[in-house]
């Protein structure tokens, strides 16, 4: 059996993904702010993340190869982290990176 993958259209970088979906002028553009709005939240939340475990290595005054062995990841992985490549982290590997320096998270939905 063959799967048919074969891409027929394609959004425009900056274009309206909503409106080509077929939702009315008025709602695209509703769902896209809002998708922006959470996708900013979310890039917002990674950046406070990051921050926190540079902090610590701050603080602690340890280099990026001993941060690596203690997050258990690499040392690229780190200054990725350093410096806030956010499109590279799931919120949930920064999470377990914390925990991992015995720090708590705790998420707020409002």
């Amino acid at each position: 059996m063959t799967i048919d993958t074969k891409s027929r259209h394609r959004t425009k970088a900056g274009g309206n993904v909503f409106l080509d979906l077929g939702f009315s002028p008025q709602e695209a553009r509703r769902l896209l702010a809002q998708a922006d709005s959470q996708i900013d939240e979310s890039i917002r939340l990674k950046r406070q993340l990051m921050d926190e475990i540079a902090g610590w290595m701050s603080d602690a005054g340890i280099t990026q190869a001993v941060a690596a062995e203690v997050l258990h990841v690499t040392r690229p992985r780190v200054s990725d982290m350093v410096n806030h490549k956010v499109d590279k982290f799931t919120i949930d590997a920064l999470v377990g990176m914390l925990a991992r320096i015995g720090k708590q998270v705790r998420l707020a939905v409002h």
